[in-house]
């Protein structure tokens, strides 16, 4: 059983700059901005920068965070960029209470933290917010990246067992997760660490 980092982690984090917040989308995102449909759930949003992209292309966005700094900051961004975007403080443990279903959910460097029961909970939690037959567009740290540095690794056979049932997953490529430049105390791969990307469906039965 591997656990996941708790709250006390990301609060240091966001007490400065996080090492994920690069202030703009990830390229992964963005590259895949047009077979995002409808209406988007940023899953563990941060400050809001991939969340904000698909607001600017004129979808109906919510974000969500289990902490208030990322979530206020992602509120003044959207302010500050003429932007509509709904964030709330919200665990992602915790998707059945929300009263709303989504064409499409994002997931940028949320799924690798949880533990194997938590990762559970969260795939049974996406399946009551994603409609049927929408997309889950997700990134995790892939475990060909080398290291114990950052998050747990992921493999792709544990994407294709945690979506195994009521889900079709329809690929997972290689990718990179993007971090700051800037970062002195963390040995990642070269252009960033190595990672999945995944894109899975909800049944429609």
């Amino acid at each position: 059983m591997t656990p996941g980092p708790d709250r006390n982690t990301f609060e240091s984090a966001y007490a400065g700059q996080a090492p994920w917040d690069i202030g703009r989308p990830q390229q992964a995102f963005l590259d895949v901005a047009d077979r995002v449909a409808g209406s988007v759930l940023d899953v563990g949003c941060g400050t809001g920068e991939n969340a904000l992209l698909f607001a600017s292309r004129r979808h109906k966005v919510t974000g969500i965070d289990f902490l208030e700094e990322p979530i206020q900051r992602a509120r003044r961004k959207a302010a500050e960029r003429g932007l509509q975007a709904s964030f709330f403080v919200m665990d992602a443990l915790a998707l059945k209470d929300l009263p709303e279903v989504f064409d499409s959910v994002i997931d940028s460097g949320l799924f690798h933290v949880f533990s194997d029961d938590d990762r559970k909970r969260y795939v049974e939690g996406l399946a009551t917010v994603l409609k049927p037959g929408g997309r889950l567009f997700l990134l995790c740290f892939s475990d060909r990246e080398p290291g114990t540095q950052g998050p747990r690794r992921v493999s792709k056979k544990e994407l294709h067992d945690a979506f195994a049932e009521g889900w079709g997953v329809e690929s997972i490529e290689p990718s990179r997760y993007e971090v700051r430049p800037d970062l002195k105390d963390w040995n990642f791969s070269e252009g960033g660490p190595k990672a999945w990307f995944a894109v899975i469906r909800r049944d429609t039965r």
